[in-house]
């Protein structure tokens, strides 16, 4: 099974959320995406872009590494080609899941998903 993780940042929503997405990105080239990513979600109503960075520096990221990640093409381009490709793909919110190809729209609860995905332990 391949899991594929797009940003798509709902700036209307969340104003910072470009910015967030390429500190993300950022801290996913010292390995430290998915441990950011859930500090994100877990905190996104209340998070802004200089909590993210304590935070990521607390976890042991170079915070200057990070910092000059965070402004450079390859991490500004993943996250514009994210955007690109959900929009090319319809999404207009999140979160989206495709599965074999296909817009799935039923529940994201955690066992309608390993129904629908036929996951076996």
């Amino acid at each position: 099974m391949l899991f594929v993780f797009r940003n798509f940042p709902l700036t209307e929503i969340h104003p910072t959320a470009i910015s967030t997405a390429h500190i993300a990105e950022a801290a996913g080239l010292q390995g430290k995406f998915w441990m950011l990513h859930d500090f994100i979600f877990e905190n996104q109503h209340s998070v802004c872009p200089m909590k993210i960075l304590e935070y990521t520096r607390k976890a042991g990221a170079d915070i200057n590494k990070l910092i000059k990640d965070v402004h450079s093409y390859k991490v500004i381009d993943k996250v514009e080609a994210d955007i690109d490709s959900g929009e090319k793909s319809g999404v207009n919110g999140t979160p989206a899941f495709f599965i074999n190809g296909k817009r799935y729209k039923g529940s994201y609860n955690y066992e309608d998903l390993l129904e629908v995905l036929d996951f076996r332990y």
